[in-house]
């Protein structure tokens, strides 16, 4: 069974960078059809996806967030990282590492739903100086 765990500072400055790690065990994130998907949830609000990282390598990212985000994989340790640039106050929340079958990856647009996929436990990230 897959299992994902989320991990990284807790805490970041304004205008730094925001690194997070999942580390999945029970299986390679090369295997086709999963996309592996960072999700995020600022307290109050909805579900937002960030970007995803495929099997294949290919990415895609939120429009909204695309010009600060990267995601890249070390398939040699089986971790995805989340990397996002220039963060303020507003990029607070709790950040998910989820697994997401090709098939239903249409549904996390506009908004996530966990229903859909496995998800880590997240990890609260919060940006204050």
């Amino acid at each position: 069974q897959v299992q994902l765990q989320e991990s990284g500072p807790g805490l970041v400055k304004p205008s730094q960078t925001l690194s997070l790690t999942c580390t999945v065990t029970g299986e390679s994130i090369t295997t086709a059809p999963y996309y592996w998907t960072w999700i995020r949830q600022p307290l109050g609000k909805e579900l937002e996806w960030i970007g995803y990282i495929g099997y294949s390598g290919s990415t895609y990212f939120n429009p909204s967030l695309k010009s600060r985000t990267s995601i890249t994989r070390d398939t040699s340790k089986n971790h995805v990282i989340l990397q996002l640039s220039s963060v303020t106050p507003e990029d607070t929340a709790v950040y998910y590492c989820c697994r997401i079958p090709f098939a239903q990856l249409s549904t996390i647009e506009p908004h996530p739903t966990k229903t859909v996929g496995d998800w880590g436990q997240g990890t609260q990230v919060t940006v204050s100086s």
